[in-house]
Order: structure tokens, then sequence, then C-alpha cells
């Protein structure tokens, strides 16, 4: 019977239903294999289901501690350089939580998230110290991993909603078990530490069956809670470094990045404009130097890419500075608040890219960083790239302007008409690089999913 009616629907109700399911029987095994803590304040519903097993908060806390330490570890050997961190208990996390809180309106949480033979790990912890565990026996390394590639290869179709089913059942597996402590304590921010093959997710994407992830949360990628600044300084009057070239010897043009740094630099954003064959490693470290930017954004190739830092690099007018040299920098001296590289490419999947990924903005010495996993095309960044800095100077967090950016593309209130940017506070004139009949709008998750911050995401 059900084969008749699988039948009689389309392909992608029939994904949409396996969707469905999977993620009804993944809930239903977490519900079975909650691990409450003594501290959690766990909804009504999720006690109903299953009566909570009482886990020691020292036991909870050595848990954290010994992954933090493990993925620490890990990052240090693939940089081949010691990191600073703070040692912290799951204590002192929740306190550093609750005093963001407390400084802004933003309400946030860490996700960790560790892919095993048998099972997805999740652990959670909030500003009001809830401390949760779960397994997820459903989500195995090689079906995450299989449904992860899956996302991977739909979203690179554009004119497909093949993404959906991929997208739905890895949030089923992922945040529909942390929902009820989520909405408990308003979360509005995540924190996601993630294990391989998760460090190369597009997680804005994933999808809830009504809404995406992004319509409901802002996000960052963190490589270990200790090994990121999550310390919160209010700024005003904020200097930016716009620097780039749209002509290579050996790589693609990008014939869309001079109306990128001249969006930025200076009709949102006061600071300087560096571009072509003054777009050199040399300029950036004596400007920088000099005179001390907050935000640096860079409009040219990145490639995060297998093997070693040495392979992973940023295209500058005159050489290649490689992820091993990028701390040669000094972006904290003065400490630079975000690095945003516009026209990134990574590896999806590969674990040393996945490193690279991750730890951008720890290696480059920065509080955050914004890159992107695949390449978008000149049209797209250039759209994303304006709504985000005109977001980011009234948003209360980086997160956030990203997060509103990409719900503003997914919801079609930025678009492409006339050769001009439909939806923004001021006017941006796309005819260098499009004909003046062409209208687009930006929804499908190719164009936005693959943004994601990296670091510190306030």
């Amino acid at each position: 019977m059900l084969g008749k009616i699988l039948k009689s629907i389309s392909w992608l109700d029939r994904h949409w239903l396996y969707g469905l399911i999977s993620g009804l029987i993944a809930v239903s095994i977490v519900f079975t294999q909650t691990y409450g803590l003594k501290s959690q304040a766990a909804s009504s519903q999720l006690v109903s289901v299953a009566e909570p097993e009482l886990v020691d908060l020292e036991q909870f806390s050595d848990l954290v501690s010994k992954l933090e330490s493990k993925w620490e570890n890990s990052y240090e050997r693939y940089f081949d350089r010691d990191f600073a961190h703070q040692s912290s208990s799951v204590n002192q996390i929740a306190e550093r939580l609750r005093a963001v809180q407390e400084k802004t309106k933003i309400n946030p949480a860490v996700i960790w998230a560790m892919p095993a033979d048998d099972f997805l790990e999740l652990i959670l912890v909030t500003p009001d110290a809830q401390f949760v565990v779960k397994k997820i026996p459903g989500a195995n390394r090689e079906r995450l991993t299989k449904r992860i590639d899956e996302l991977g290869m739909a979203i690179g179709d554009r004119d497909s909603l093949k993404y959906y089913p991929p997208a739905r059942l890895i949030y089923n597996w992922i945040f529909k078990p942390l929902e009820p402590y989520l909405e408990a304590e308003n979360i509005d921010t995540l924190l996601l530490c993630t294990g391989p093959k998760l460090r190369s997710l597009p997680f804005a994407a994933l999808h809830d069956g009504d809404k995406f992830i992004v319509e409901k949360y802002s996000l960052a990628l963190i490589p270990a809670f200790t090994l990121t600044d999550t310390s919160y300084n209010a700024q005003s009057d904020r200097q930016v470094l716009a620097m780039g070239t749209s002509k290579f010897n050996n790589l693609p043009s990008l014939p869309g990045v001079a109306i990128e740094l001249e969006t930025i630099v200076p009709k949102l954003w006061s600071g300087r404009k560096i571009t072509d064959q003054d777009f050199t490693v040399t300029n950036l470290q004596d400007v920088h130097q000099r005179e001390g930017f907050d935000i640096i954004h860079i409009a040219s190739h990145s490639e995060f890419n297998p093997g070693s830092p040495e392979d992973s690099f940023i295209q500058f007018s005159d050489r290649r500075l490689s992820l091993a040299q990028i701390n040669e920098l000094n972006l904290n001296l003065p400490l630079v608040d975000l690095l945003v590289l516009s026209a990134c490419q990574t590896a999806l999947g590969d674990e040393d890219a996945e490193y690279g990924f991750a730890g951008l903005a720890m290696q480059a010495g920065v509080k955050s960083a914004l890159a992107s996993l695949w390449s978008i095309d000149d049209m797209g960044t250039v759209v994303l790239m304006s709504d985000f800095y005109q977001q980011l100077k009234s948003t209360p967090s980086k997160s956030a302007a990203l997060r509103q950016a990409q719900v503003n593309l997914l919801q079609r209130k930025i678009f492409v008409k006339n050769a001009q940017i439909q939806g923004l506070d001021f006017k941006v004139d796309l005819t260098d690089i499009i004909s003046k009949d062409r209208t687009q709008d930006f929804s499908h998750p190719y164009y936005w999913a693959g943004f994601t911050l990296i670091g510190n995401p306030w």
C-alpha cells in the first residue's frame, strides 16, 4: 500500500516524506536516549516522552573539556603552531554567554556536534546553564556523510529543489532534538563547534519543514570555544579597508570587484580603498599598521584546498599568500574585528580544507572572518555583500547582519532589476556586469547559504 502511495506522488514529495519519516524516527530515538543533567531545564513535552537520566555535572564538564582539548590539538597540528586558549568549565562557558547576553540583546548558545561510527553526539550549553547531551543513532558517520554530500551536490543545481530532502533530514538530526532547550531561553544565536564533515556543511541551508534555519537563528562556526575570542566590545565609527582586483594572470576575472569595493568604501563605510596593482601584501600590512582598521575586506580569489595550509591561499596582485603565512600580516596589531574574503572556494568534505576554513579567524589573528564555502557568481556576491554591509551598520552583531542579508535574498526582498539592486537604501548600478533587461532573484540557497561567519559572532 505504501509503495502505491509513493508511486503516485512526485519525486520531491517522496523525498520530503522520506525526510519527514526519518526525522521522526531520529527524534523518537533521541528522546529515548536523552541524558539530562541536574542543572537542565527540560520542557514538559520532552520529559513526558522519556524520563531523563541524571548525569553528574562533573562528568559533563569533563566530556566537554576533553572534546575541546582534542580539537585544539587537531588545529595546532594542522597549522603547526600553538594557539592561545582559555580553559573553561561548562559553568564558565555559560557565564561567558550570560555576560554577552547582559551587554547585548543577543541570546547565544553553543552546540558541539561530533559524528561517530554509531551515532551523532550533540552537546548544548546555554546562558541559563542548560547542559544537554544527546546521541542520535540514526545519524551515524556514514549516513551523515552521505546526506551532507547529497546536500552539497544538490545546492549546486540552482534551478532545482533537490537540496530540500537532505537539508530537512540533517536539520532533524542536529537541531530538532535541541529545539525545546533553545526555545526555552529564546536562543537566537548559535555558536557551532563541529567535527569532520560538518565543518564544511552549509548550515544556513538546513530546513525544518517550514523555515530555513537562517530564518530562525544567527549562526557562527567556531573551531573550539576555548580557541574563540567571545568578548563583546561595542563599536561605533568603524573603519574599513577594502582591497581587491578583478584581473588575474592564471585565474578567472572578477568583473564585479570594482562595484563591490566602491559600494563598501566610500558609499557605505568610511576608510580606505586599495585596488589593482596596489593590492599587495605589503600595502595591506603597512596601511593597517599605520591606520588600524576594524574591518578588512578582500575581494579576490581565495581557496581552501586539500593538503597543508601552504596549499590554501589568498591571491594578491603581486603574489599568493598561503594560509600558513596569513598570521604574518599581523592583523592583531591592532586587532581586526572582521576579515571578509568575498570570493572563496572550499574543497567541501575534505578534512584538511575544513581545518583551514573553520580555523581561518584563529590563524589570521582576527576576532571573526566571513568567507564562502563555494564560489558565487559575481553579481550574487555584489548583491549579498552590499546588503551585508548595509545591515552591519544597524544590527546588534555580525552574525545577525549576515543572517538578515541572507534572509533578504531568500525572501526576494533584495533582487536585481534594470541593472540595479532593488531593496537597498542606496543605489548600486550593475550596468558594467549585466544587461539592463535582466531581472534576477537570489532566493535559491546556492546564492547565500555558502557564506559563513567564523569565530566571534557579535
